[in-house]
Parts: structure tokens; C-alpha cells; sequence
């Protein structure tokens, strides 16, 4: 029955915007096979201004999807394979002397693009790592006392394998932190093995980034950002969004709950998933599909919990479970 009413109470005009959504979900699908959550989030996060970690085995398309959603906005792509003997000045870039001059000249890292791939982002050391904090917190570079501005619009896609511990080094948690989502990507099942096989025979060696169509330019995405902050959020479901991350900081299973930018991680997010659905208004039901992704890397188990084989997601299900849906 609340679906009904949708359509001329929407108070701003989100059609184009649910449109090109589905555009970009029909482009990625030539390619991808099932992966809907992942294809979801990974738009709803672009909208929302955010980063995404993405955590699965090798082999599940992490990297491709990424690069394929890259294809489908008309902006900037750079891809950094991060590798043990990485430095901070192979991704930030460095003053070089220019002879003719005599002069140091900055000469930018890959870092400085609009949508930028950070593959095995737990393969280079912990000071390779910390020099991502400034440019993900602020989108700016700080080098030799001058600052950089990133141009928008900046989104850092990193994926990391859960299995390999031989060469990795863990993100820390301000690190984490600075990600809106973390999604795992898991195997398909026996249909989408088939069909995965299947598109890959009958493409005939034609690359997968040949086949998609730039469907977004920057300008359009900054309207659409600017439709975002526009959706209306009432009062109870800010106050439901309060009430879950701060069962998250008194849980007996969790060691460490969510912070203040979790809170505004999941409005963002939220916001951002009514719109791709065509609503200008948040529903509780927004808000049970992004708080998954936004808490499951900045709550941590309690060290019996987490021997016991309990994933932060079972905690995140009870705290849902526990806490009454506003209406």
C-alpha cells in the first residue's frame, strides 16, 4: 500500500537518476553475473561521496567489476597494485629538480585521478597504508608544506583477499574507518558458475571493458550527489540510526562499537538508497541494508567471541533485531 503513494509524493525529481542507475546495473550485467548486492552498493556508495573496501577470495570479480564501473563514468581511472615494497611516494607522488630551472617540481602519483583501483590494499606496509589517510578523509595531499586538492569526484575502490596472511599487512582501524563500505563478495552458485562460463565462451577473447558504454559524466553525478542530500530524513528514523550504533558501544560482544562517522555513514548510505529506488524519503528498510556493510569493519568481536567462530555481522543482526522499528 506505501508503495502507491510513492510516485506523486516525491517532492524532488529522481526518475533520471533512477534511470541511469539502472543503465549502469544493465551495462555491469554483460559482464557480471548475479553480484546485485555488490553492483548496488558499489553505486550507492559512488553517489553517497564514499570508499569501498571489498574483501573476497581471488578469482570473483572483484577487480574487474571495479574496473567496469569505472568504464561506465566518464572520469579519470587509475588502477595501484600495492605490493610489499611500496613507499608513500609511489602512490602520492614527489618533488623532482627540474635541471633547466634549478627548481623542485611536483610530479603526481597515481592517487591523483577521480575513480582509483588499490588492489590487494593489504599487501604494502603500514606507512604505505597511512599515506591513503589524508587524501580519503580530506581529498587533499599534503607534500613538502603545500596541499594538493583532489578533483572531484574521488572514490578509493580497494580490495584485499580474507585468506592470504603470508605478505599482508592489516588495515588499522582509523584506516577502516575511512571506508563507507566493506562488502564481501562470495561465489556465485551453480547457475551463475554456468552462465559466467558461459558469457566468457561467447564473447570469443573480446575484452570485458570493450563491451560497456560510458553512461555518467561528472556533471550529472554532481547533480545527482546534490539530489541526495536533498532526500528527507525524519526525526525517527535519525534517532533509529542513533539507537543501533549506539548499541554497537555497550554490546558484550563487541570490543569496540561503531563511531560518530558510522552514524553519518549510514544516513549517507541510506539516503543515497532510497534515492536509486526512486523515493525521496528514508524507510527503516534503508537503513537494515547499509548498516551491514558500514559496521561489519569498524566493530570488532571480543577476543572469546571471535575464538568461538562469531562474525561481526551476527552481532550486527542481533543489535537490528533488538532495537523497535520507528513507524
Amino acid at each position: 500500500m506505501e508503495n502507491n503513494n510513492l510516485n506523486f509524493q516525491n517532492r524532488i525529481d529522481l526518475e533520471k537518476l533512477k534511470n541511469t542507475v539502472t543503465q549502469i546495473k544493465e551495462e555491469l550485467g554483460k559482464i557480471i553475473v548475479g553480484q546485485e548486492q555488490f553492483i548496488d552498493l558499489l553505486i550507492v556508495a559512488l553517489l553517497a561521496d564514499g570508499h569501498v573496501l571489498i574483501e573476497g577470495v581471488p578469482g570473483v570479480a572483484k577487480t574487474v567489476t571495479a574496473k567496469l564501473l569505472a568504464k561506465t563514468i566518464a572520469t579519470n581511472f587509475s588502477r595501484i597494485q600495492f605490493t610489499p615494497d611500496l613507499m608513500p611516494s609511489d602512490i602520492l607522488g614527489t618533488s623532482v629538480l627540474n635541471m633547466k630551472t634549478s627548481d623542485f617540481e611536483f610530479k603526481p602519483g597515481p592517487i591523483f585521478s577521480n575513480l582509483v583501483l588499490i588492489d590487494e590494499i593489504n599487501r604494502a606496509p603500514a606507512k604505505t597504508q597511512a599515506a591513503l589517510f589524508e587524501v580519503m578523509d580530506e581529498r587533499q595531499v599534503s607534500i613538502d608544506g603545500t596541499t594538493y586538492k583532489m578533483e572531484p569526484p574521488f572514490m578509493v575502490l580497494a580490495t584485499q583477499n580474507p585468506i592470504e596472511q603470508e605478505g599482508t599487512y592489516a588495515l588499522p582501524e582509523a584506516q577502516l574507518d575511512r571506508f563507507l563500505f566493506k562488502i564481501n563478495v562470495g561465489y556465485p552458485n551453480l547457475d551463475e558458475e554456468v552462465q559466467i562460463i558461459q558469457t566468457h565462451h561467447d564473447r570469443k577473447g573480446e575484452l570485458p571493458q570493450s563491451m560497456i558504454k560510458t553512461l555518467l559524466t561528472t556533471s550529472d553525478l554532481t547533480a545527482y550527489r546534490s539530489k541526495i542530500f536533498e532526500v528527507i530524513v525524519e526525526e525517527k528514523i535519525i534517532k533509529y540510526i542513533a539507537q543501533l550504533i549506539t548499541k554497537t558501544r555497550n554490546h558484550p560482544h563487541l570490543y569496540l562499537g561503531g563511531s560518530p562517522r558510522a552514524s553519518i555513514s549510514v544516513l549517507n548510505a541510506s539516503k543515497a538508497f532510497a534515492a536509486i529506488n526512486g523515493r525521496d524519503f528514508v524507510i527503516p528498510e534503508d537503513i537494515k541494508k547499509v548498516i551491514y556493510p558500514v559496521l561489519r569493519h569498524r566493530v570488532i568481536l571480543t577476543p572469546e567471541r571471535e575464538m568461538e567462530g562469531m562474525t561481526t555481522d551476527k552481532v550486527i543482526e542481533m543489535i537490528v533485531q533488538s532495537v523497535e522499528v520507528p513507524r
